[in-house]
This record gives structure tokens, C-alpha cells and sequence, in this order.
């Protein structure tokens, strides 16, 4: 796992164990797990600290954590773009872009699945392609 370069104070590997450790419950553990999933499905991810949560990217975002009294959320940035067989987003379905899991208190998620996913968004950012921009009418 590689880290984002800021210099100034604690790194964003450091921020997201503490963030995980102040959880101190069902939502620290999760996340902690979906942060282990994350690394699995790709060594050279990048952990970032932005909007106050955990952001691993690689070429780009591949998620986002963010958590919440009743759910641990991973937002993908690119999530539409996304094949999902095993149906793991449940939240943020109407966007054109983003697609995000919620996860609940004794919820278990389809670690193999998840993991592809995390690859195809990989693969996604490395790519350089997502959908198209929209033309300006002349």
C-alpha cells in the first residue's frame, strides 16, 4: 500500500487507523475490514485523507469510507461504470456515476465480489476511460 505524499503532520494511513480506532464498535471493525479488502485487491492502492474520510485511490478514486451511526458507506466514484453481479451496491443507485455500499450493523459483504470490484475500478482509473463528455452544441 502506498501512501499519499503530504509531508505536514499525521499521514493519511495514520488518520484512517485512528479514524477506525475512535469507532471503537461494529463500524471501526468494518471498516478496518473493508480496508484489509481493499489492500488485497490491490497492493499499490493509495490511502487519502479528503472530506474528513478514508479515499483509496489508484489512477484515480476508487472509493470512498465514510461512516455513520447506523452504516459503514464505501462510495465508488466511478460505481456505474461498474459491473456488479453479485449486487453489492445498495445505496446511491439513481446517480450517473457514483454507487455506494452500505454495510449494517451484522452485515456480512461477498468478499470476492467486493474485491473485483475494487479491481474493475482499478482497472477503470488505469484505463483513462470513463463515460464521455458530452458534446457542446454548436
Amino acid at each position: 500500500m502506498k501512501e499519499s505524499g503530504a509531508s505536514h503532520g499525521p499521514s493519511a494511513s495514520e488518520l484512517i487507523s485512528r479514524r477506525i480506532a475512535e469507532l471503537g464498535d461494529w463500524r471501526g471493525k468494518t471498516l478496518s475490514r473493508m480496508r484489509q479488502l481493499i489492500t488485497e485487491a490491490d497492493p499499490d492502492v493509495v490511502e487519502e485523507w479528503k472530506w474528513a474520510n478514508p479515499i483509496w485511490s489508484h489512477d484515480g478514486v476508487i472509493c470512498t469510507g465514510e461512516s455513520y451511526k447506523n452504516a459503514v458507506k464505501l462510495t465508488f466514484s466511478k460505481g456505474a461504470s461498474l459491473k456488479d453481479p453479485a449486487r453489492l451496491f445498495n445505496s446511491s443507485l439513481d446517480g450517473n456515476a457514483r454507487r455506494a455500499i452500505d454495510i449494517h450493523q451484522g452485515e456480512e459483504v461477498d468478499e470476492p465480489a467486493f474485491k473485483a470490484l475494487v479491481r474493475q475500478a482499478v482497472a477503470l482509473n488505469s484505463s483513462g476511460k470513463s463515460k464521455p463528455p458530452m458534446k457542446a452544441k454548436s
